[in-house]
């Protein structure tokens, strides 16, 4: 049976997810799909070959696009970073420093986590540092397997909406939107959610002082005064090179690019000053960032050449008219579309879901009259769910290879439902109030 023109759209996506759930890759999953298609639809005559002839084109002008050059400035800047030592000199100093308070190893993580999300915007950076080197010393001192384990994982998938995250950038990209607004919008959420997870673990103490304890005395081996100059000294170079990259974006000084190269500088520095730039270090930094901006280009050719197809018969329209007939109108349209984004991040990376969903989402959004600031920021904050919860919690699994064999992955799971739920709190509030972004955007925008 010969499909109708108006049954091609709806096949093509069904190919897709099909194509996925078999586990394919996704680049070239959507080539496969989007080629195929495409001759299909050129043999039915939906369409003219001479569509295909733009491939080319829009090839071109991903590799020429200076906006994505930054994807791997920043991915070399947090790789470096991840080597150099500053998480381990920030959570011994900060752990000792609220070490008196209950849960005050879990307030340093969450701090420190806020921190190298600032200059690193790596998730498997954070969660990695901190659960090699804070899980041992909560285990040791009595917290509890789930509260230790979620609050790591958690803090590392912190770095997704806080400046210079990956995920904003992809965005912006996708979203024809500019890179310093979606940062600027993004701090005052972000400033929230870390209170968030700052508030929970105080509910912990109260509730269940037992499962994060304080430090005991004979462990502070340092007075209030010194620690916090400690912090100062660990903190300042950090602060230093997040002005540097952030700053100048804001400020117009330079584009994301050129902030992105002066944070790469600005971690070799970190890295010299650490005592711990090395060849390997070089080396492994390179191969990090090699590998990721490689399968960022390899997805963006993939859902160019499946988007192109997809429109040309159509399937932009048929989104937008089934999108803009949800009921209930504007808010509708954003209830679907985060429960769809919250259901797909169990099956897709952030890049996959920046790369084939946004571009579909955000013409019906524009038109619906939503910023697209806005509208990217919380779909930002959305999308930090996909590194927390089963099948394919990116955190969870980092946080498994480097967890010691008395943590049960059980406890890592049922350990992230709590962080999970403040995520999607932290989802209704963006939507709730909006003016939260929009007033984000003029306070630091102006920066």
């Amino acid at each position: 049976m010969v499909p109708s023109f108006d049954a091609m759209a709806p096949l093509m996506f069904a190919g897709l997810v099909a194509f996925l759930l078999l586990g394919y890759p996704v680049a070239f999953s959507l080539a496969a799909v989007g080629l195929g298609f495409g001759a299909i639809a050129i043999k039915l005559g939906y369409f003219d070959f001479v569509l295909l002839q733009a491939l080319p084109e829009r090839i071109y002008g991903i590799l020429n696009n200076q906006l994505l050059l930054s994807i791997p400035f920043f991915t070399f800047m947090g790789a470096v970073l991840e080597r150099c030592g500053l998480a381990e000199d920030l959570l011994d100093t900060m752990g000792q420093l609220f070490g008196p308070i209950r849960g005050g190893l879990a307030y340093s993580v969450i701090l420190v986590g806020a921190l190298l999300g600032a200059v690193t915007g790596t998730v498997a950076a954070s969660v990695i540092a901190m659960g090699l080197i804070s899980l041992p010393v909560m285990q040791r001192y009595g917290y509890d397997p789930r509260v230790a384990t979620g609050v790591i994982a958690a803090s590392g998938t912190i770095t997704q909406i806080i400046p210079p995250s990956l995920v904003l950038v992809v965005l912006a990209d996708a979203m024809g939107q500019s890179l310093g607004d979606m940062y600027a919008g993004a701090f005052l959420p972000s400033f929230v959610l870390v209170g968030l997870f700052c508030l929970w673990i105080f509910i912990v103490s109260i509730v269940w002082p037992e499962k994060v304890p304080a430090l005991p005395l004979s462990v502070r081996t340092a007075s209030v005064g010194v620690l916090f100059v400690r912090c100062m000294v660990s903190m300042v170079p950090s602060l230093v090179l997040i002005f540097l990259v952030l700053g100048t974006i804001l400020v117009g000084f330079a584009t994301p690019t050129e902030a992105g190269a002066m944070g790469a500088v600005g971690a070799l520095l970190l890295a010299i000053l650490h005592g711990r730039l090395t060849w390997k270090l070089l080396k492994e930094s390179m191969d990090t960032t090699l590998k990721l901006t490689t399968m960022v280009m390899f997805i963006l050719v993939g859902s160019t050449v499946f988007s192109l197809v997809f429109r040309g018969v159509d399937g932009d329209l048929w989104i937008e008219r089934m999108l803009t007939g949800l009921p209930g109108g504007v808010v509708g349209f954003l209830i679907f579309v985060n429960l769809f984004v919250f259901f797909l991040a169990f099956f897709l990376d952030y890049f996959e879901i920046a790369f084939i969903i946004m571009p579909l989402l955000a013409p019906v959004a524009q038109k619906l009259g939503i910023d697209l600031v806005w509208f990217g920021v919380l779909i930002g904050v959305n999308m930090q769910t996909s590194f927390m919860h089963p099948p394919f919690g990116f955190a969870l699994f980092y946080l498994r290879s480097v967890a010691p064999p008395s943590i049960k992955s059980s406890d890592i799971v049922l350990g992230s439902i709590p962080w999970v739920i403040i995520m999607l709190i932290m989802v209704g509030l963006v939507i709730t109030f909006p003016g939260m972004v929009s007033l984000s955007v003029q306070i630091f925008g102006r920066f």
